[in-house]
């Protein structure tokens, strides 16, 4: 079967050393005006639908719009998704950009899943990390709700996921992030959520400060390049600000 992708961009932002995501539009913006050192990053979560699944792959910020609608759920319904019709939402991590997404609180105040009909495919190290390390870069208000929820299938460190989803903890960007290879007949789509956020982080030697390990990340970048480049997989990149996917 094929792979389709949706890039479900939730716009551009800089964040700068207080791990703090500002909504910044080029038309109106200057880049030297934020504070120093700031990055400037998409936020683009990804549904793709394959085997008869509608996946989600990270879930954004988990930012509502004027009219009170979760953003993730407008962008789902622009291309005729409903949140209801999400079969699975897989994790790369939980840092606050890639699991503001997982649930929200409803009308009577009480918390729940956004996606009530998906199972979370999150790793178990990933998460008790995450619970652990907290704020800046955890919000675990995002994600506690997983620990005792029916709907969460833990991740080991490697493994498949319905036999056409490969899976692997491979660290770098922080200690438990886990990268996915889908497959089909003669597609092969890899998500490798912070280790391979940009297109232009693929091509060149960078080493980020804000990784956890930026020398294994570099590292772990260039592998997937060659081996991406060598097995014509299709990237998609959560970050990057021009290109949503592409082979290398």
């Amino acid at each position: 079967m094929s792979i389709k992708i949706t890039p479900l961009s939730e716009g551009v932002f800089t964040i700068g050393h207080d791990k703090i995501f500002v909504p910044f539009d080029d038309a109106l913006h200057e880049l030297n005006h934020r504070p120093i050192g700031s990055l400037l990053v998409e936020i683009q979560p990804f549904l793709i639908q394959t085997e008869g699944k509608n996946i989600l792959f990270d879930t954004g910020l988990g930012f509502t719009l004027p009219n009170g609608e979760l953003q993730i759920y407008s962008n789902l319904r622009y291309h005729d998704i409903d949140p209801k019709d999400i079969d699975m939402v897989i994790l790369s991590h939980l840092h606050k950009d890639h699991a503001g997404g997982i649930c929200h609180t409803n009308e009577l105040g009480i918390k729940e899943l956004c996606f009530p009909n998906a199972t979370y495919y999150v790793g178990k190290k990933e998460f008790e990390y995450g619970i652990e390390k907290g704020f800046p870069s955890y919000t675990t208000e995002d994600f506690d709700i997983l620990k005792n929820s029916p709907q969460v299938e833990w991740l080991d460190e490697k493994g498949s996921i319905l036999g056409f989803i490969s899976f692997e903890i491979d660290g770098g960007h922080c200690p438990f992030h886990t990268s996915f290879l889908l497959k089909s007949e003669n597609e092969r789509v890899f998500f490798g959520g912070d280790v391979a956020p940009q297109l232009k982080q693929l091509k060149t030697r960078y080493m980020a400060k804000y990784d956890y390990d930026g020398r294994r990340t570099m590292e772990l970048r260039q592998a997937y390049a060659e081996k991406g480049k060598e097995e014509n997989w299709v990237f998609l990149f959560y970050h990057d600000v021009k290109i949503p996917y592409s082979k290398m």
